[in-house]
């Protein structure tokens, strides 16, 4: 099946409104001051999703569009924005089109160019693809602090900022080639799925390592690749076994977009007298009691001033938006989107764009990233809820923040009490009735915008390892931020939170790093510091072999995947808990405390009587539970059985 290349741009269209069509021996091709740039760049026949060009080029709202060549395809609509150097173009294409390459003739005063645009055949299977599941685990990336595979584009001339690792807030010279390099490494750690942050183009003068202010839609920021390698990542993934999830932005551009010098429509952003930031009040898009001003305020607000805030009330922008996403997915092979900031944006809009989507791909996954604490706001987000209001954000997954918080409050205390320590995580668990699907929730210690797990859990390797064991055994999807598998703790200790300082960059990522924590031998080694963390010999790999195991055992564990839980109350800072099915029980407990604990094994007795023939998870070795159990401080206890 052909694919197309990322460098071709626009497609050709029968002749629109009853005129003539052109012969393209007479017609000049467009130079790049007649048409800038048409997007999306190509498109493919057999979709579903209308395809609406945007067409930049100086004072193209004064010519006529047509289209020749192939069959099956035409224009059936152009519209002029509000700036002259803007046409939007609806294009029909006729289930029986022919793929390959079309022109868009433009036509004025009796002259006319040609522009090319591939319309391609679909890969086989392209729409059925499947996506992210509780059968997953995915692994967080921040590529520019993973691995420099390639020095060469550390500095692009075509980008204003420019490489220097000694800079916290710089970029480090991380790229796709890097995470090719260590699909090995990630594939050993159990992972089936790799969310990276945004690889597209953020040219901002400085703070442009982390992607979020894109500056083209459309292209990959050249000091990560290219458009082609992005998708060699995909392929070279999937060969592995992993899927590639997307992080995506619709909410905001960077200020440093091609198109905020000269916006197609003076809508198509949020524009205010003044900077306007967002007032970050979700709990405006369901409160009865909101006024629409802070509604307005708290999806039209800027996210922070190098970010604007796009109006997707706007159709023009909205549908930008919904091709973009298709485009990406069906170019680069994609099996999932994260999308940022998700309750910035206007909701009805964002719940057309994800209902379009998925329209387009049945079987596919997007996660929102819905950062609230409050269980009813966020269950509100999650497609399918049933909110008093008939909202339906058609959102198929959540970010489980509440459970982020309670995990880790727990995980930072040692002592138990009404309220305290492991009772945190049972409690927010006790409000699973709240959720539509709680197959559909992205659970996590941490991600790149939290402080790191390893300082939450004051370096102590025993709760880490907790923390990992819950994210294996708890019901939703797991996902584990690149890093934290050994303990990464931030380069800023006064102030853990600080974004520059948790993302810190993978020792062996670089050529000439003293230790390479991506090989066994790096693992094994006698110490290595990372700002106040002395790793002893060994931790490191004594880490990843715990962190690996599970997360291998676990591939195969469709009780995990798709079990009910049971849980049972103590208020002693220890935690039980059952995943089971009709064939399966898996048993875990918790020792949260600094004391050993005997497990009260025949308290559980509705779900633990009669199991028999035991395995403990970690071991591999035959276990059976029972009241003389003794769990050590600060370790969790796995044991499986089989009805």
């Amino acid at each position: 099946m052909k694919r197309i290349l990322s460098v071709i741009a626009v497609v050709a269209l029968a002749a629109c409104s009853g005129k003539p069509a052109f012969d393209p021996a007479t017609v000049a091709d467009a130079t790049s001051e007649q048409v800038t740039r048409v997007e999306p760049l190509s498109w493919w026949v057999g979709m579903k999703t209308d395809l609406q060009l945007m067409v930049q080029g100086t004072g193209i709202s004064d010519y006529d569009v047509a289209i020749e060549g192939g069959k099956g395809v035409s224009v059936s609509k152009v519209t002029k924005a509000e700036s002259p150097n803007y046409l939007f173009v609806d294009v029909k294409i006729a289930p029986d089109a022919e793929p390959g390459t079309y022109y868009i003739v433009f036509s004025k005063d009796g002259q006319s160019f040609k522009y090319p645009y591939e319309i391609a055949a679909r890969e086989e299977g392209s729409a059925e693809r499947k996506s992210f599941t509780t059968a997953d685990m995915v692994y967080l990336i921040m590529p520019d602090r993973f691995a420099n595979g390639d020095p060469s584009n550390d500095s692009t001339e075509d980008t204003a900022e420019k490489a220097n690792r000694a800079d916290g807030n710089g970029r480090h010279g991380g790229d796709i080639q890097g995470v090719i390099d260590h699909l090995d490494y990630i594939s050993e750690l159990g992972a089936t799925y790799i969310w990276t942050t945004p690889f597209l183009e953020d040219n901002a003068p400085d703070g442009s390592y982390h992607g979020y202010a894109a500056s083209d839609y459309y292209h990959i920021d050249s000091r990560f690749g290219s458009n082609e390698l992005y998708r060699t990542l995909v392929d070279k993934a999937r060969e592995k076994g992993i899927g590639i999830i997307m992080d995506i932005v619709p909410n905001h551009c960077g200020t440093e977009h091609w198109w905020m010098n000269d916006l197609p429509f003076q809508d198509w952003i949020h524009q205010f007298p003044e900077y306007t930031g967002t007032n970050v009040a979700f709990s405006t898009n369901m409160d009865p009691n909101a006024s629409q001003k802070d509604l307005y305020i708290q999806e039209s607000g800027w996210f922070v001033p190098s970010m604007v805030d796009m109006n997707l009330d706007n159709p023009y922008v909205l549908q930008y938006f919904i091709q973009w996403g298709v485009w990406w997915i069906e170019y680069s092979g994609l099996n999932g989107f994260r999308v940022d900031t998700y309750p910035y944006n206007e909701k009805e809009p964002a719940s057309e764009w994800c209902k379009a989507i998925m329209n387009e791909y049945p079987n596919f996954n997007i996660v929102g990233e819905c950062w609230t604490s409050s269980i009813p706001q966020l269950a509100y987000w999650q497609g399918g809820n049933e909110n008093k209001d008939g909202f339906d954000s058609n959102l198929p997954s959540i970010m489980d923040f509440p459970l982020h918080d309670a995990m880790r409050a727990a995980l930072a205390e040692d002592e138990g009490g009404w309220g305290a320590g492991m009772t945190k995580v049972y409690d927010i668990l006790s409000h699973d009735f709240v959720y539509h699907d709680l197959s559909k929730m992205l659970i996590f210690p941490g991600n790149h915008d939290t402080a790191r797990i390893g300082d939450v859990v004051r370096k102590d390797p025993r709760a880490l390892k907790i923390a990992m064991a819950m994210m294996a055994t708890m019901r939703g999807i797991p996902q584990i931020f690149a890093g934290d598998e050994l303990m990464f703790v931030s380069s800023k200790p006064d102030n853990i939170g600080d974004h520059p300082g948790l993302r810190v960059d993978f020792p062996g990522g670089w050529e000439g790093d003293e230790i390479d924590l991506f090989t066994a031998e790096g693992r094994k080694a006698q110490t290595h510091n990372t700002d106040g963390l002395k790793v002893e010999k060994g931790q490191a790999a004594d880490l990843f072999d715990y962190v690996s195991g599970l997360f291998q055992w676990r591939k195969t564990k469709d009780v995990i995947h798709n079990g009910k839980t049971m849980h049972f109350m103590t208020r002693d800072n220890t935690y039980a808990y059952f995943r089971y099915d009709e064939d399966d029980v898996v048993f875990v407990y918790i020792n949260n405390t600094l004391e050993d604990k005997n497990v009260p094994w025949s308290y559980y007795s509705e779900i633990s009587e009669g199991l028999t023939g035991g395995v403990n998870v970690i071991t591999g070795e035959p276990f059976d539970v029972s009241d003389a159990t003794i769990v050590a401080p600060k370790s969790v206890l796995i044991v499986e059985y089989s009805r």
